[in-house]
């Protein structure tokens, strides 16, 4: 290296320190007199025209006298560049300041940082340099969708998801605009170590090796990027670059309203890459550098709603805001189309426009921590949901009056999760078809008419569905309980005297089964939750199901678990609500997150029954089982595989459940803490010990109002729901804690 610095440059006495790079070697270079910066890359013809390119560029921003570039160093031989032994050697004048990112960021700095990026891309934008035009890169947000290929380097398979989303939320909200935007020519890498400062002013800017021609919105989204990592309110900082490039370049406000979705393309075009290039260089620190905020950045970005990210965005530059709908227009119009026996949640109600795993986003731009919305087991909109309904849309929607391997597939892949006597499936699109459907099912293998359900137990919304639903026909406006329904106590071990170590159970086992020996010969189904949603969260009392189950089946009856809400891993100790409980149902209901939000539910029984349901009355759901469905839910199950959710639903769940324990220590008004995994009851009670639906009300709204959603229910509606969609961390569980301890405080302080 000394000999063809001497032999090209007659630089002697040189001191050579290694500097890290992507594409290139790289060397500072200290004389006695200059330092300067080697480059060394391999060649080839491609490379040495871009290298030409870029010392064009170099010389035409020489003449901005208020910054610094670097500047190319002439040869000998009065060359720019030096082939020799199959490599380019390049020699650029060192630019002194602190790094962008080693300086405090004031908002004197930001601005100044955005001035000179507008500056620097005024002198440079329009210039068409047919080298530069046709080069494609993957760090190009134009081309960000090159980097899909590296998504599988990404180790953690949750991770990869929030990744996809973007990728996803780019194919929908920037791709259909792409000939809309400006393009000309862009430094396209302004981070925080290529970035030069002086005096508390941005000074200069290295590193040209990603300038391409390309959406000039990209030059803002790449700055904004690197600055708002490790920052507490990423968009104030936003604002001050913006604003600074605004006064000089003015920006338009279709580019700033897709600034979010290009920042987070820059973010996971950054940790895509990383992933990739540590697998070629593992342990390189320079790789690493940005990968960890970068990720802290990506998942803090998830959760800004990305209405207020526009607002904020169109601020900075004095745009006005996003348009906003009056929610009480909005309510005057649902009202004039909708029944009021759709019921709305909460008193002040929620317009809602967005989503993503855990969150969701309403249209006033505010983001809600989602603790209850359950039929998203697998996360809102989660990417690989989507995608296989879009395939299978795209490809074929039929009905199983034919074969298609998609039904096939995901009948094998369910049928899998199950033990080996519940081996037949019936499809149709809803929990509560499936109840309509096991029921009819049940009274024609049984051949009796009676059937035997829980208190507070809900089943569905089909005139059948409710009729085995207590919960639906004793409410206020519900028909009563028809002639050929059993009820029979809801098996709470909580409040009744008894302890949840088996005595309870075989208390209230007693009392079913004393109702069984006076209808004996007669019950042909017992149909019950192993947690009943609706009665409070309730899992049933230990060994209860075990006492029950052996006697439906003695006098010829059918017993069939409802595993529509706790199903598919919620409860993480086991996939079904029944294993729980150490039985196995002879049919088992599904709904609700079987498709992750798509329509589909289903019937999984025993081969007899199947057979007895054969009986010459042909059985057909128009949607049941089609291709679009059946391809939803094996992404579904292959989600909770691939992102180890039952795993996540139990580690999340246990956390939750000790903080909830912890905090019922310090707050009598929390009865009870039931459930099992991600699935979770918390009992409310007055200072009589009487349920507190007052108490319970004031938790949910309190909530709605810090944006955080949760539920209650029970017979006085006094119990809190918690069961979120299982993206749901433990993070989250401290900020739902956080704010249920407050308001437990001020509810205390206003009494």
């Amino acid at each position: 290296m000394e000999a063809l610095l001497k032999a090209h440059y007659n630089l002697s006495n040189i001191a050579l320190t290694p500097l890290e790079g992507y594409i290139s070697t790289n060397y500072k270079v200290a004389t006695d007199r200059h330092t300067y910066v080697l480059k060394i890359y391999t060649y080839s013809k491609a490379a040495h025209d871009l290298l030409q390119a870029e010392n064009r560029l170099l010389e035409q921003l020489s003449a901005l006298k208020k910054y610094d570039f670097p500047q190319s160093i002439l040869s000998i031989d009065q060359e720019e560049l030096v082939i020799a032994e199959g490599h380019i050697y390049r020699l650029l004048s060192f630019v002194e300041g602190d790094f962008l990112g080693e300086v405090p960021h004031t908002a004197a700095l930001l601005r100044s940082f955005g001035t000179f990026l507008a500056k620097m891309d005024k002198a440079i934008f329009e210039t068409h340099d047919p080298v530069i035009a046709a080069k494609e890169i993957q760090w190009d947000l134009k081309q960000f969708q090159q980097n899909h290929a590296f998504l599988n380097y990404i180790p953690d398979a949750g991770d990869r998801s929030l990744v996809d989303y973007f990728f996803l939320q780019f194919e929908e909200m920037v791709a259909p605009h792409r000939y809309e935007l400006r393009r000309g020519t862009i430094h396209n890498d302004a981070n925080d170590w290529n970035v030069l400062t002086q005096k508390g002013r941005v000074s200069g800017i290295i590193d040209f090796g990603d300038m391409c021609h390309s959406w000039l919105i990209n030059e803002v989204a790449v700055a904004i990027t690197y600055v708002m990592m490790e920052k507490e309110d990423p968009l104030a900082v936003a604002h001050e670059v913006i604003n600074g490039y605004h006064e000089v370049l003015p920006l338009r406000e279709l580019e700033l309203d897709l600034l979010y979705y290009l920042v987070a393309a820059r973010l996971c075009t950054s940790v895509c890459n990383s992933a990739h290039a540590i697998t070629l260089k593992p342990g390189s620190d320079y790789i690493t550098i940005s990968e960890r905020p970068a990720w802290k950045l990506l998942r803090k970005w998830v959760g800004i709603n990305p209405i207020k990210a526009k607002d904020a965005f169109r601020a900075a530059a004095g745009f006005a805001p996003t348009t906003k709908k009056p929610l009480e227009g909005q309510l005057k119009r649902r009202q004039r189309y909708l029944s009021k026996a759709l019921s709305l949640s909460y008193g002040n109600p929620i317009a809602m426009d967005r989503a993503a795993f855990q969150y969701m986003y309403d249209q006033q731009g505010n983001t809600f921590l989602d603790a209850y919305n359950n039929i998203m087991l697998a996360g809102h909109c989660h990417p690989k949901v989507v995608r296989a309904g879009q395939r299978a849309m795209a490809r074929l929607n039929t009905n199983t009056r034919y074969v298609y391997d998609a039904l096939l597939d995901y009948s094998d892949r369910l049928l899998s999760k199950f033990p080996p006597t519940l081996n037949k499936v019936l499809f149709v699109n809803s929990g509560s078809a499936a109840t309509d459907l096991a029921i009819r099912m049940a009274l024609t293998h049984a051949q009796k008419d009676k059937v035997m359900v829980l208190e507070h137990g809900y089943h569905g919304n089909t005139r059948m569905g409710i009729d085995v639903s207590h919960y639906k026909y004793s409410h206020q406006g519900g028909p009563g309980k028809k002639d050929y329904i059993l009820e029979t106590p809801m098996p709470n071990a909580y409040n009744s005297g008894f302890g949840d170590d088996g005595t309870a159970g075989a208390h209230f086992a007693e009392l079913t089964i004393s109702q069984i020996e006076n209808q004996r010969g007669k019950i042909a189904a017992f149909i019950a939750e192993p947690i009943v949603g609706c009665g409070g969260q309730v899992p049933l009392a230990h060994d209860y199901l075990k006492r029950v189950y052996p006697e439906i089946r003695k006098q010829g009856g059918v017993c069939i678990s409802d595993e529509v809400q706790v199903g598919f891993g919620r409860l993480g100790d086991c996939f079904w609500g029944f294993e729980m409980h150490g039985v196995i149902p002879d049919m088992v209901i599904l709904g609700k997150p079987m498709g992750n939000g798509h329509p589909i539910g289903a019937v999984v029984t025993t081969a007899e029954i199947a057979k007895s349901f054969e009986n010459g009355l042909e059985f057909f759901s128009s949607f049941g089982g089609n291709p679009v469905s059946c391809s939803i839910g094996l992404a579904v199950l292959e989600v909770i595989a691939e992102e180890g959710l039952q795993a996540h639903a139990k580690k999340t769940g246990d956390y939750l459940k000790t903080k909830l324990r912890a905090l019922q220590q310090k707050f009598p008004q929390i009865a009870d803490v039931r459930g099992q995994g991600l699935f979770l009851g918390v009992e409310m009670v007055d200072t009589h010990g009487k349920a507190d639906t007052l108490l319970a009300a004031y938790l949910k709204n309190g909530l709605r109002q810090r944006y955080i959603l949760i539920g209650t229910d029970g017979p006085f509606d006094s119990v809190l729901k918690i069961k979120p969609p299982l993206s749901f961390n433990c993070a989250d569980c401290d900020i739902l804690m956080e704010n249920v301890a407050e308001l437990l405080q001020e509810f205390i302080k206003n009494q």
